[in-house]
């Protein structure tokens, strides 16, 4: 973003390690989460929903994988890298929608 887009020059100093920390943070964040889906329920293939979570699950630490991967390779076209980060925020709203969304907005005490 900083020098592609019109209107911005450059990072400030302070960004690049604050944008790395925060992502290593958010990862380390969702392994606990992540840890306990899988002890609890392992992959379940029970409703349409939980596929679709599970499956996006997976997804999820794929991408991040090879978005993780793909910054230290050198000769990559240019527009690898906003592709896997696209893909890696469409599959964190897919993982959130089929939890989360569905937590919330379910009335009494939910059944898991």
């Amino acid at each position: 973003m900083w020098g592609r887009l019109p209107g911005i020059a450059g990072s400030p100093a302070w960004a690049v390690p604050l944008h790395r920390w925060s992502g290593v943070v958010a990862f380390v964040l969702t392994l606990p989460v992540a840890f306990q889906c899988i002890w609890s329920s392992g992959f379940s293939v029970d409703t349409a929903r939980t596929v679709i979570h599970s499956l996006a699950g997976c997804l999820f630490y794929g991408a991040f994988a090879a978005k993780m991967l793909s910054l230290r390779l050198r000769g990559l076209p240019g527009w690898v890298l906003p592709v896997l980060g696209g893909l890696l925020a469409v599959i964190l709203t897919v993982v959130w929608f089929s939890s989360a969304f569905w937590y919330f907005t379910q009335s009494g005490q939910p059944k898991f």
